[in-house]
């Protein structure tokens, strides 16, 4: 298990042994392992070997002494899809998506959401609080219930129909909020304060983004498997839709992790954070050259896993970008819902709005020459398009009477 807990600004260490929040700097912390001990034991030979079907094959760089320790649903274990060379897609010949929609409550967040509440309960947390926009509701919802624990949510009045039911229906406590994600998380911070609930906000606890991170574990298998390769690989580019950039500053974790590992060598994939036009904090930031996101004003998105105004691990997600020569991107909401059909009639996807945000990011920075289309490239869809059904009216559809020998003559007109 890891070592001990450091502020991811100051380096300062924090004990392990017990709940932790933000450092004193008001940072996130950031998970440490004995990775020179680990290398010796912990290869990829030891993890191709394990029938474990979930993130927790990793378990060596997760918060338990042993998989048996986990809270887990199944998570992880997604597919890398390529895409096929067809419409918009034909010029890509190398474009994978790694399709997060197969995760239990159909979304990346029961990647986090399992280490943090493994962890949580391990530490004695009974009751469990967080602000969402969407996927993380149901994912602690499920994870809490799973563990025996409460669960307290504070979603925005606004949130996706299907995210406010799968998570009543798991039996949270749900409460509906007049504003953003960032109203909500006001209100959890004050909650915790007054009741004692443990805050599993993003990346306000070290452990979500333990989770996320094996994203980056398991795409080196993936295309090692392409290859039909024992040697771990990277891709060259890799699109990320960005809200509050867990997964991301997770997944660049891991692959400094695998790289003292001795599993990969120092070559990293170029990095693209993706946002939406109408709430883009840490796109502006990296155009204005700054260290830091402002709180983005007026924050509007139909793709509600975007729609985060301030993040708090900002400065980690610009740091991402900068290393990797990497870049960040915006696209509209036009755009990203009309990038969910060209999956959806292209490739057999039914991707969340932020999945078609990718991709409709992709084809702009291919066409403005920033990669090429032979580059291998792995765009992330995050979600089920399922939960999104809302955005998608389908109008009046044609009728036919069963009961008419003729019926089918109208699809001759």
């Amino acid at each position: 298990m890891h070592q001990n807990l450091v502020c991811s600004q100051t380096q300062k260490s924090y004990d392990i042994h017990r709940l932790q929040n933000l450092s004193e700097t008001g940072k996130p912390l950031l998970a440490k392992y004995d990775l020179n001990v680990l290398r010796q034991v912990f290869t990829p030979e030891v993890v191709r070997k394990r029938a474990i079907r979930s993130m927790w094959r990793f378990w060596e760089v997760l918060p338990v002494n042993g998989p048996d320790e986990a809270i887990s649903l199944g998570e992880g274990c997604t597919p890398l899809l390529r895409c096929r060379q067809r419409g918009a897609f034909e010029d890509y010949s190398n474009l994978f998506i790694k399709d997060e929609s197969f995760n239990p409550t159909g979304s990346f967040k029961a990647r986090g959401m399992s280490a943090a509440i493994t962890r949580a309960v391990a530490l004695g947390a009974k009751v469990v609080a967080l602000p969402s926009a969407g996927n993380a509701a149901g994912a602690a919802t499920y994870y809490a219930a799973k563990a025996g624990i409460e669960c307290f949510l504070f979603m925005p009045e606004d949130t996706p129909p299907a995210n406010i039911i799968e998570s009543v229906v798991g039996g949270a406590h749900v409460y509906l909020v007049n504003g953003l994600i960032s109203d909500c998380g006001k209100l959890v911070k004050q909650g915790c304060e007054r009741f004692g609930w443990f805050d599993l906000s993003t990346l306000k606890e070290p452990f979500r983004i333990e989770g996320k991170k094996t994203m980056g574990y398991e795409l080196a298998f993936d295309l090692a498997e392409v290859d039909g390769s024992d040697s771990l690989k990277l891709p060259d580019v890799i699109f990320y839709p960005t809200g509050g950039g867990t997964g991301l500053i997770g997944m660049w974790k891991a692959f400094d992790e695998m790289e003292q590992l001795g599993w990969i060598g120092s070559e990293r994939p170029r990095m693209v954070v993706v946002q939406a036009e109408g709430c883009s904090p840490v796109v502006k930031a990296f155009r204005d050259g700054a260290d830091h996101a402002d709180l983005f004003p007026n924050a509007q998105t139909v793709a509600s896993g975007l729609r985060v105004p301030a993040a708090v691990g900002d400065f980690l997600m610009l740091n991402v970008l900068r290393e990797s020569n990497g870049t960040a991107i915006t696209v509209t909401d036009e755009d990203l819902l009309s990038g969910v059909h060209e999956l959806a009639t292209q490739q057999g996807i039914y991707a969340c709005p932020e999945g078609g945000a990718v991709w409709r990011a992709c084809q702009q920075l291919a066409a403005d020459g920033w990669l090429s289309p032979e580059e291998r490239i792995v765009l992330f869809n995050t979600g089920t398009g399922l939960k999104y059904n809302h955005l998608f009216p389908v109008g009046d559809l044609p009728r036919l009477d069963h009961t008419n020998p003729n019926c089918l003559d109208v699809l001759e007109t």
